[in-house]
Parts: C-alpha cells; structure tokens; sequence
C-alpha cells in the first residue's frame, strides 16, 4: 500500500528512465530489492510494456532483475540465525544457493538474448497462442487478508488525521518494515518449533521425497500464495535446523521461481482477450511470458548442473559462519551498492 501511495510512481520513473540492458538489470535488482516481491515490480514492467512506456527489449533484463532481487527475503531469513553458528552456516547457505542460481543464469541467459533473443522469441510464440484467451483474474489469499488492514489505515491516516498521501506512504512503509522484521523473527521460531515436532522422515523423505516432488510442490504453492519470497523463506529455517538438505531445497526454490511468474501472467491476459487484443495488450502479455521462460532456462539447465550453485552458497555460507560481517556486506553489495552503482553510471 505505500509503495501504491509513493513507492510505485517512484519505481515507474525508476524503471522508465532507463534502455540499457545492464542498467536495467539492476534497476530490477534494485526496486525488487526494496519492495521485496519479484510479483510487484514484474507486474509494474508488465504494465509499462503493456501501455507501450517500455520495449520488451529493455523488459527483459528488468526481470531477469527482479528474479535476483526477490531473494533478498531469503537472507534476511538467514539472518535471524545469525547468533548460532551452525544453524546460521545451514541458512545462510540454503538462502544465497537461489542468488547464485539467478546470478549463475542472468551470466548466461542475458548475453544469449541480447545477441539472439532466445527468450523475447519464444515468448512472441506463446503470446500467439494465448492472446485469445480472454480475461483471467485470481486474488492472492495473501491479498485477501492484507488488503482490509491496510485499506483502513490509509483511510484512518488521511480521512480522520488529514495526512497527505506521501505522509500516508511513509508512515505504511515504516510500518510494513516493523511488521516485515516481526514476522520475520515469528516465522523463524514457528518453524523451528513445527520442525523439533517433526521428523526429519516426514519432511525429507515424504513432503521433499525427491527432486519433483519438492520442485512441483514449489511450484503450486507458490502459485496460490504469488509470492516467492514466502514460500521459499519457508525452507530456510527447515535447512537450518538441520531436516532438510540442500539437494532438496534447491528444486523447491527453481519451482517457486516459476510458480511466481503466475502472478504477472494472469494480470497480463486480464489485459488481452480475442475482442481487444490490441498491439499493448499483447507486449504485457509477451513480457510476462519472458518471466516464465527465463525461470524454465534456468531450471534446465541449472537444475541438473545444482552442485555448482550449492557449492558456491556453501563456501559462502561457510566464510559468513566464521565472520558474519560478510553476511552482511554481501546483502549490502550484491542488492543495493553495485545496483545503485550501475544505475547511476549507465544512466
């Protein structure tokens, strides 16, 4: 809500000023790092494209951005364990495999669709079948039990004090950030107390049995829940106490990449039916297929090849364990100096 009252029209004119591809990326970094749902800034790049603001040629790299930028969530998780030492190397380790996994695919998938399109293409395709569809719409239960609390802050804020709508975003964005940190902190001892309950055989050998049931079941969940960053700071707490490996978490996060992209899909086709398949209508649609596509690039390829992501978040994980100062320069550099950095040098 106060990303509706200040945040958005800030991330619009962010997003907006900017065709280089790298600058682009990192803008996508950067905005997503901020608001924390890949959802929200790829359905925002949707719009833009949509209404003809944005090319799909500097779309793409804004969600190949925003993939990266969701799984900040993921490391403040991590955080929480930071006064443990071996329950901290486990989840810092579980959180950073999904920014290597993103890192690992951007370093690929970026300079092959700059030269080739490979994804802009088989996202035309896809548009093409789909464009005819008609009007799709889903509310998040998240959404639905959100929405009424916020909604009525706002009014209290401006209707009974008489705030401004930029007072009124502040103070809902200090207040989401407290909440955020709260929630956080609960998740955390909710999980660890679900897990001391439960058996590592439940967990690691039924509800994550194998490499598809875990990467469906992230999937779906994510798909119903539209937030990413939910479902798969969900695991973090369930590697650090030690009942699930990473060879298991690791599918259940690429499932959660592509069960994440529902979200700018279907407020994509609410745009597009076969009476009013205007030309805008149809670049928001391809934009969004270009989110799901990217998603499935890299679990094909990266799926297979999942030790070299998980070797590279655990020397990592290790190295924050023996000095959590690195845990934290990493969250600084990686989301918010280099993003910061790239934006306002390539601008």
């Amino acid at each position: 809500m106060s990303f509706k009252l200040f945040g958005s029209g800030f991330a619009e004119q962010l997003i907006s000023f900017y065709s280089n591809p790298f600058c682009g990326l990192f803008t996508g970094i950067l905005v997503t790092s901020i608001v924390q749902s890949s959802s929200t800034t790829t359905s925002l790049v949707v719009g833009l494209a949509g209404s003809g603001v944005l090319p799909i040629e500097s779309a793409i790299p804004m969600v190949m951005g925003a993939n990266m930028g969701t799984t900040i969530t993921n490391v403040l998780v991590s955080l929480t364990f930071v006064t443990r030492k071996e329950d901290f190397r486990r989840a810092f380790t579980a959180a950073t495999m999904h920014d290597f996994f993103n890192m690992f695919t951007i370093v690929v998938f970026l300079p092959l669709e700059l030269y080739f399109h490979i994804i802009e293409k088989a996202a035309v395709f896809l548009t093409g079948i789909f464009q005819d569809v008609g009007g799709v719409t889903f509310t998040s239960p998240l959404s639905v039990v959100i929405s009424p609390v916020t909604d009525g802050l706002k009014h209290f804020l401006t209707d009974n004090l008489g705030a401004s709508d930029i007072v009124t975003g502040i103070v809902l964005l200090v207040l989401a950030v407290i909440f955020v940190v709260c929630a956080l902190i609960y998740l955390v001892r909710t999980m660890r107390s679900l897990v001391i309950n439960t058996t590592e055989k439940v967990v690691d050998r039924y509800i994550f049995r194998n490499t598809f049931t875990a990467f469906v079941l992230g999937m779906l969940l994510t798909a119903v829940v539209q937030s990413s960053s939910v479902t798969t700071s969900m695991i973090v707490p369930l590697v650090a106490a030690g009942f699930l490996g990473l060879n298991r978490a690791y599918p259940f996060t690429l499932g959660a990449n592509i069960g994440t992209t529902i979200t700018a899909i279907l407020a994509s086709l609410a745009t597009v039916s076969s009476e009013t398949g205007e030309a805008m209508g149809t670049e928001g649609l391809t934009v969004a297929f270009c989110h799901l596509i990217f998603n499935i690039y890299g679990t094909i390829l990266f799926l297979p090849l999942r030790k070299l992501p998980i070797y590279c978040a655990t020397k990592l994980g290790d190295l924050a364990a023996e000095s959590k100062k690195w845990a934290f320069i990493f969250v600084a550099v990686v989301f918010f100096v280099i993003p910061l950095l790239i934006v306002f040098l390539t601008r």
